[in-house]
């Protein structure tokens, strides 16, 4: 059974999407769109577990503190390949970024080949079904440039300056 939950985030409106124990969604309104069929006979529960304690992790983290995803129930669905570029992106620590050409590095070494493509890992990571929580948007181009977020650029901005980062929004790039 599906269930989905609303939350009033100081980006806009966030959808939450679970399958009864665990979180399988969070979309801010930006972001929902493709997502929209898929949670559309959804039930609406605002007191289900999970929800209650995203919805406690997300207070914390919008209020400044550094949190990790340690002890949130998160079930992701994907292929093999999106779900291990999913479980690097889960292991990015805040405060931190990292490229898409160090993810693809080590998705060659995890696939036992001599190079992965970081436009097919960008791939993966623009189809993340947990934004934020797993936090492709610490994910950046070469020298900190900022390329693509499913939820757009000036999002990604405004999650990164919150995070403590320097970005010159002209140039669209993070200074490092």
């Amino acid at each position: 059974m599906l269930c989905k939950s609303i939350y009033d985030s100081p980006l806009g409106v966030i959808t939450l999407a679970s399958d009864g124990q665990n979180l399988t969604g969070l979309w801010i309104e930006s972001q929902l769109d493709p997502h929209k069929e898929v949670i559309k006979d959804a039930s609406l529960d605002d007191n289900l577990e999970v929800f209650v304690r995203v919805k406690s992790w997300l207070d914390r983290y919008f209020a400044g503190e550094k949190l990790t995803i340690d002890g949130l129930p998160i079930f992701m669905d994907g292929s093999p390949f999106r779900k291990a570029v999913w479980n690097i992106l889960r292991e990015i620590p805040y405060g931190k970024l990292i490229t898409y050409g160090d993810i693809a590095k080590e998705m060659a070494v995890l696939s036992g080949v001599d190079r992965m493509s970081a436009q097919a890992v960008g791939g993966a990571v623009g189809h993340n079904p947990i934004s934020i929580i797993v936090p492709c948007h610490r994910v950046v181009g070469t020298d900190g440039n900022l390329t693509g977020y499913a939820g757009g650029i000036d999002l990604k901005i405004r999650l990164l300056e919150l995070e403590g980062f320097t970005v010159d929004r002209e140039k669209k790039k993070v200074i490092l």
